[in-house]
């Protein structure tokens, strides 16, 4: 019998998505293969989220391109009570929260905070490399960049005191996202105008899923520096904001070579 007109094959679906569809069944179960692949992504999930979060890495690789750099930490120390606790990585540890009050500054207009969320697989891979495509797009519009604050134990929450204890007009957290069965490595970008302590879900925009499947840096870049722009001029973001930058389109930006010389994924 031959297909209705239009219609596609599952394997054409299955091209289309990283969604398990069609897995097919071997009497009452899955075949074998299907079973191993989901308990490998399941493995990898976990893994993600239990994932060492390597400072040292991300404070080198923002230094290198002449950024400076803190390390802060939650009041979440230790990984149980944060994936127990989410409430402990809303808010800094006595130290580090007297390190920024104590620290002699100029006010800034944005302030860019790498937390390792519920997958530092991610941040680790691709926090970097989106900020080298992201720092030559805020220099065009001379959009005034603070020291960037490498968070532990973070929960996105926690971006908005480190933004307001720095002074900066908006933050913009970059976090592992939580990881699911088809990406154990996507990292978010969440931006809030006006930071500052009590800030909700409703006054931030956030650019998700940036990974290898993804969203490449350099257009999520694109829609970061938009939302940057445009959130600073409007003073506003949020449900107030929506991205508007259209779409994207590669094109070339001077001197971003000096800032990256890594591909896009």
């Amino acid at each position: 019998m031959k297909s209705p007109a239009g219609s596609h094959s599952v394997s054409e679906l299955r091209r289309l998505t990283p969604a398990r569809v069609g897995l097919g069944r071997a009497g009452g179960s899955l075949p074998t293969e299907a079973l191993l692949e989901f308990m490998l992504d399941h493995a990898r999930a976990r893994d993600a989220v239990h994932a060492a979060f390597d400072v040292q890495r991300l404070i080198s690789g923002l230094n290198d391109v002449g950024l400076e750099a803190l390390e802060v930490c939650s009041r979440s120390r230790e990984r149980q009570d944060y994936l127990g606790r989410p409430d402990l990585g809303r808010s800094l540890d006595q130290s580090s929260r007297e390190a920024l009050v104590s620290r002699k500054g100029d006010p800034c207009q944005v302030a860019i905070i790498l937390g390792d969320g519920l997958s530092p697989t991610a941040v680790n891979a691709h926090a970097i490399g989106v900020v080298n495509f992201l720092i030559p797009r805020l220099a065009i519009d001379q959009i005034d960049i603070g020291p960037v604050v490498v968070a532990r134990g973070a929960r996105v929450a926690l971006g908005d005191e480190i933004g307001a204890l720095l002074r900066a007009r908006m933050m913009v957290m970059l976090i592992g996202e939580r990881p699911g069965l088809s990406a154990a490595d996507s990292l978010g970008a969440y931006l809030t105008f006006a930071p500052k302590i009590g800030r909700t879900d409703a006054d931030r925009n956030c650019v998700s899923n940036i990974h290898g499947a993804g969203l490449g840096y350099e257009e999520a870049a694109f829609r970061i520096a938009w939302l940057i722009r445009e959130g600073l001029a409007r003073e506003v973001t949020g449900v107030r904001l929506k991205d508007e930058s259209g779409e994207y389109k590669s094109r070339s930006i001077a001197g971003l070579s000096r800032w990256s010389d890594k591909p896009q994924v």
